[in-house]
């Protein structure tokens, strides 16, 4: 479903950001991304939701090969991915279920349907009484399931999240992690950037160590599983 096959990365001003990177993350799998700051996690991700293109190499994500896609074609992929970022990202001047409403109405989502699905996906992330709060209103942990929320709106295939514990305490965290653990469980793959090695440790997902641009440990590999089938 993704994969990076002999992947190298190099920006103008900082140098090379990944160095030779391969492997492949199955439909319906949960994927720890785990490496020091500056270790090419970020990275990673944007090559994955296809907001930067490979220097050499190829990134196949549901079927579309990035450099080589038509930008038509990148942005219906941009549509079935759901992506979460540390920092929660929301509309501060609007009430909750108008930041969920607003991913909806950007993708031409006919009006008749957008009230009911942003019931629904509040709903499914436990913020339905809250829908009517603005975002300064909730905590940060209620804030990333906000996110969550709105990063569902396209029913993904695949659900990116960059350090989405970061900014959290630990029982925030927990409960976040606990959303993302179920909707892995309804069948969305989950990739997860995160310096939270505890967490890591606790949970017997896959583990991706990137380090210095390197993929120094794929616990797969370890396990003795085919990482990198043939496209």
């Amino acid at each position: 479903m993704i994969r990076l096959a002999n992947v190298f990365k190099e920006y103008p001003r900082t140098g090379m950001a990944l160095n030779d990177v391969s492997f492949m993350v199955a439909k319906g799998e949960f994927a720890f991304l785990t490496g020091p700051s500056g270790a090419g996690k970020s990275s990673i991700l944007k090559l994955i939701y296809m907001d930067e293109v490979p220097t050499r190499g190829t990134v196949w994500v549901g079927g579309t090969k990035s450099p080589v896609s038509r930008r038509s074609v990148i942005a219906q992929v941009r549509r079935k991915l759901g992506v979460v970022f540390q920092d929660f990202r929301l509309l501060e001047d609007r009430r909750i279920e108008d930041n969920v409403a607003f991913a909806l109405e950007v993708i031409d989502t006919p009006r008749e349907r957008i009230g009911p699905k942003v019931s629904r996906l509040l709903t499914r992330v436990g913020l339905a009484s809250k829908a009517t709060n603005y975002p300064r209103e909730l905590s940060g942990g209620e804030q990333q399931r906000v996110a969550i929320a709105r990063a569902l709106v396209n029913d993904p295939f695949v659900l990116i999240a960059d350090e989405p514990t970061g900014n959290l305490d630990d029982r925030a965290t927990r409960g976040v992690f606990q959303l993302l653990k179920d909707i892995n469980a309804a069948g969305t793959a989950v990739i997860m950037a995160t310096h939270n090695l505890e967490l890591v440790r606790r949970n017997e997902y896959r583990v991706l160590e990137i380090n210095r641009g390197q993929l120094v440990f794929d616990s797969a590999e370890q396990a003795g599983r085919a990482v990198e089938p043939t496209p």
